[in-house]
């Protein structure tokens, strides 16, 4: 039971972390929300989709940067589908790269979208490796009440 205990205030500290660096905002808080004793798994189910799904937005991107001349009206497109679905799962450092990313284009700025995609990839890889640990601890504590953001 102690062990149980344990991971479980484990979880409480790595969810708060995830808000206090600035991860994820109360997008995170509102799938929480929705997760309930039929589907205890929700919130990961929804996270493992925005990143199977956005594995192909990234290489689309990553394509279109290799063109030339850029064509930034297909950047910022591609870019805004990706802004919007880090923002579903309340990916905050994600979705603030993404926005600067955007403005670049905008600007017809190349070498800035570069710099802003590779900023986006370091926090996206950076908030998966947190929010996988989050979730294998989580699973590990089973079940508890998630839904309301501590401050």
């Amino acid at each position: 039971m102690e062990k149980k205990q344990q991971l479980h205030r484990q979880v409480v500290m790595m969810r708060q972390s995830l808000f206090d660096q600035g991860y994820v905002d109360d997008q995170f808080v509102q799938l929480e929300e929705l997760q309930d004793d039929t589907n205890p798994n929700f919130v990961e189910e929804i996270v493992t989709l925005y990143y199977r799904d956005s594995a192909r937005l990234i290489s689309s991107i990553e394509q279109a940067l290799e063109r030339s001349p850029l064509d930034f009206d297909k950047l910022d497109n591609l870019m805004h589908q990706f802004r919007g679905s880090s923002s579903s799962i309340g990916a905050r450092k994600v979705k603030a790269e993404c926005t600067q990313f955007g403005e670049h284009c905008v600007g017809g700025n190349g070498e800035g979208c570069m710099r802003s995609f590779q900023r986006m990839k370091r926090e996206y890889s950076a908030l998966r490796k947190k929010l996988e640990a989050y979730f294998q601890v989580a699973r590990q504590a089973g079940p508890m009440d998630t839904a309301s953001r501590s401050n």
